[in-house]
């Protein structure tokens, strides 16, 4: 049984169908949700490490995401950001590290060789995840 959920989200209009779909599980399981912001990290070895995302974007992209969970009716949602040079590795330790069962996540609509060149944050986590995965398209 779904206990604990997480949803990463960019805020983009895929991540935020994967928001939706998670609320509904959430409701439907009576899970925890929790959305998640991997906030990439650049930088060289010699030179600052600077997040893609500023503070202020961070935030935004959480407080839309509990906006949305509370639209569908979800009173209270956990709220996360992760600090990862690599998206999908970071989504993946963090939910085996904190007890979630279930991720979910939206998946744009990359098909044939941008695909195969970019590659899929989507594919990864559904791939390697030691727990369920739900992508919503």
């Amino acid at each position: 049984m779904t206990k604990k959920i997480l949803c990463p989200t960019d805020g983009s209009d895929h991540a935020t169908l994967g928001v939706h779909k998670a609320v509904e599980l959430a409701r439907l399981t009576g899970a925890q949700l929790t959305v998640c912001v991997v906030n990439m990290a650049h930088g060289a070895a010699r030179g600052p490490v600077i997040n893609h995302l500023t503070e202020a974007e961070v935030k935004k992209l959480l407080e839309q995401s509990e906006a949305t969970a509370k639209a569908d009716g979800l009173a209270e949602i956990g709220t996360v950001e992760l600090v990862a040079r690599e998206i999908a590795p970071a989504i993946i330790t963090y939910a085996d590290e904190n007890g979630y069962d279930h991720i979910v996540m939206g998946t744009g609509d990359k098909r044939g060789v941008k695909r195969l060149v970019l590659g899929s944050v989507a594919a990864s986590v559904a791939s390697e995840a030691h727990c369920s995965v739900t992508v919503a398209r």
